[in-house]
């Protein structure tokens, strides 16, 4: 039997809570391991219940979202986040974006839309509102362009381009190393390695970053010259 994906949810509002935890034990496939609206107990519940996933909203009670992410990770929690919120601000996505989250989902969404787009966040895809892509391609024209990022991208090796461009097609490690005919822990090194070259700190932050550097004069290769396929 496969294992069900495992889902934490932070939100202050219990009717979201309760609301959320209905649906995305419905689909059979994840179960709600913890859900709370006070960020004192998320770290403690992090650790008690490892959830593959979790759902943040963006404003608590008593703290922001983001605040409460920065002090996770300072725990030493890398679970993955996902930000489920009522903002559809620009600066909140982008700030959220930067952050690292693994995606950004609005609250007035369909439901159905929103448990589809949590499902495939824990697959390890990046996930955005369809309403917030337009504004997702404004923050995507509005980092350095040119040959700051074509040095940068000289530094990666031919593999490492191929890997950057499936990252920027959100795909997970496991769909990447399937692609590639590489081991799951090759594509984990191959994208560790991406991060330190690009001063990157997340796939969210690779995934801008090849869209930027594709629509430069200079563009992202992603094949060897004559066709071959590198090794490794």
């Amino acid at each position: 039997m496969t294992a069900k994906t495992r889902v934490m949810l932070v939100d202050d509002h219990a009717l979201c809570r309760s609301g959320l935890t209905e649906l995305l034990e419905h689909r059979g496939d994840m179960k709600v391991v913890g859900a709370t609206g006070d960020p004192a107990q998320v770290v403690p519940m992090l650790r008690e219940h490892l959830p593959d996933l979790m759902v943040l909203d963006l404003r608590l009670a008593t703290t922001d979202g983001l605040s409460l992410l920065r002090m996770i990770r300072a725990e030493g929690c890398e679970t993955p986040v996902v930000i489920l919120t009522m903002s559809d601000n620009e600066d909140d996505m982008s700030a959220a974006l930067r952050a690292g989250v693994r995606g950004y989902l609005l609250k007035d969404m369909e439901p159905e839309e929103v448990i589809d787009a949590i499902a495939r966040a824990a697959r390890g895809e990046m996930v955005v509102a369809s309403a917030m892509t337009l504004k997702l391609a404004q923050i995507l024209q509005s980092g350095p362009r040119g040959s700051v990022k074509g040095d940068l991208v000289a530094s990666l090796t031919e593999r490492e381009r191929q890997v950057l461009d499936h990252v920027a097609s959100g795909q997970s490690n496991k769909v990447i190393a399937k692609a590639l005919d590489i081991s799951h822990n090759t594509v984990k090194l191959h994208v560790r390695h991406i991060m330190d070259k690009l001063n990157l700190r997340s796939r969210v932050e690779a995934a801008v970053f090849a869209f930027e550097y594709r629509t430069s004069p200079e563009g992202v290769k992603t094949t060897g010259e004559g066709g071959q396929k590198p090794k490794g």
